[in-house]
């Protein structure tokens, strides 16, 4: 058993879900450290911080299990307190409560300041932009709006983070400067809605005035967008990632589905017809932007007929990325008040078969490349390659550029001009042709 010392607690946060929530563990950790507190990120320490996902069954039941391997490393001895915080919590805090008792404390997604109290520490709203991150120095997530005000139907995120709250843009601009400041030169803006960033603060969408913002921060090369909703896109985004040296020809835009049955159950917002005016749209102003998507089977009513639609389309359309989840059932969705009538053995095979097709695709898409040179960042060193990426790739879910370590040395976190000499379904591998 691991006896109690007199020196300072070191304090380990840990961070189950998406890049929202990992920038919620990396604010959490920069007011720590500024109160004195020692940190460390999914590493070892005497109190542990649990940020936990409650998103689907999947990562509901990884939160969980987290919890509970924490809560026997306490019975052991190994560590001395137990704190739980994030969407999980935020959702289910009273059933957590009583299920697991031995968790010292629990807190909701917008209790920061309370959980700062509880671990001794002051919450200091002059820390603007100071977080302890945990991706590389090079590239930051920048979470631009909290909360979501969209009604879809399948989705527990308003339940958990509640009403949308754009963040002012001379915040994130001067967040930005820090992140600068610390060597960051990729910026991926996150948020659940990006397209309706401004609506709250300024009365129209923003998204546009933010980005020119943010390409006059010095040291800042690139800004990525993700989650972006496709009912009322602004338009005039497109415009500036097409003038842009610094925004990337990238966007992330969920879908969900195309079958129009579908959609209106799932409280979209939008049809097929507008769907494809929209992405056809994205490809006449933006030519070459790379538009990753991501889709749900296996929703209540999708029947045959709508899940041979829904290939059909993604056969067609050609996304140069792709992710497809199977459907969950959540409480207090509106979608739990339907029949969960898709087997989930059936939902697994339509969500492999989705793939399957993307992952031809993709590999069409990916020979296109060969021969062709692209600008690259370094992302790390891995098994005798460094690992780069395209501006038209997102770290850890998208393609990545292989160049054998060997033949060149590089360094992480700059860019390099990259020949592609080989293509497989997701990665490229290629020579530095230039450093820039």
């Amino acid at each position: 058993m691991r006896t109690k010392s007199l020196h300072a607690k070191t304090i380990n946060v840990v961070t189950l879900g998406c890049s929202k929530n990992l920038y919620d563990s990396e604010v959490l950790s920069g007011q720590l450290e500024a109160s004195g507190k020692k940190v460390v990120h999914e590493g070892e320490g005497e109190v542990v911080v649990i940020n936990t996902c409650g998103f689907i069954a999947n990562a509901k039941q990884e939160s969980i299990e987290t919890i509970l391997h924490f809560v026997d490393q306490k019975q052991r001895g190994n560590v001395e307190k137990v704190y739980v915080t994030g969407c999980l919590s935020e959702r289910y805090m009273t059933d957590l409560e009583e299920e697991i008792p031995d968790v010292d404390r629990y807190f909701g997604t917008q209790h920061l300041p309370q959980l700062l109290k509880e671990l001794g520490a002051d919450y200091k709203h002059e820390l603007l932009g100071e977080r302890v991150m945990s991706t590389p120095t090079h590239y930051a997530y920048l979470k631009i709006a909290e909360g979501c005000d969209r009604p879809c139907s399948f989705c527990a995120i308003p339940l958990m983070r509640g009403k949308h709250r754009s963040t002012p843009i001379e915040d994130l601009v001067s967040e930005a400067q820090v992140l600068a400041s610390k060597g960051v030169k990729e910026l991926i803006l996150i948020a659940q809605d990006l397209t309706y960033y401004g609506l709250d603060l300024y009365k129209e969408r923003a998204l546009a005035r933010l980005l020119r913002a943010l390409e006059q921060v010095e040291g800042i090369e690139w800004i990525r967008l993700h989650y972006a909703f496709p009912s009322g896109f602004p338009e005039d985004v497109l415009e500036v990632i097409k003038s842009s040296s610094k925004v990337c020809n990238y966007i992330d835009i969920p879908l969900q589905h195309i079958s129009d049955t579908v959609l209106k159950s799932m409280r979209r917002g939008t049809t097929y017809e507008k769907t494809n005016s929209l992405l056809n749209t994205f490809r006449e102003k933006v030519p070459g932007m790379a538009i990753r998507t991501t889709l749900i089977v296996g929703y209540p009513g999708e029947d045959e007929k709508a899940f041979n639609e829904l290939k059909e389309w993604v056969k067609n359309t050609r996304f140069d990325r792709l992710g497809c989840f199977t459907y969950s059932h959540e409480e207090n969705t509106h979608a739990y008040t339907l029949v969960d009538d898709v087997p989930e053995e059936e939902k697994e095979r339509r969500a492999t078969e989705i793939m399957e097709i993307q992952g031809q695709i993709s590999w069409e898409l990916n020979q296109e490349k060969v021969g062709q040179v692209f600008k690259c960042i370094i992302d790390r060193y891995e098994d005798g390659y460094f690992v780069a990426r395209t501006e038209f790739d997102s770290p850890d879910v998208d393609n990545t550029v292989l160049i054998e370590a060997e033949k060149q040395y590089l360094t992480v976190g700059s860019f390099v001009e990259v020949e592609i000499l080989d293509a497989g379904d997701f990665d490229l591998y290629g020579k530095v042709v230039t450093h820039l």
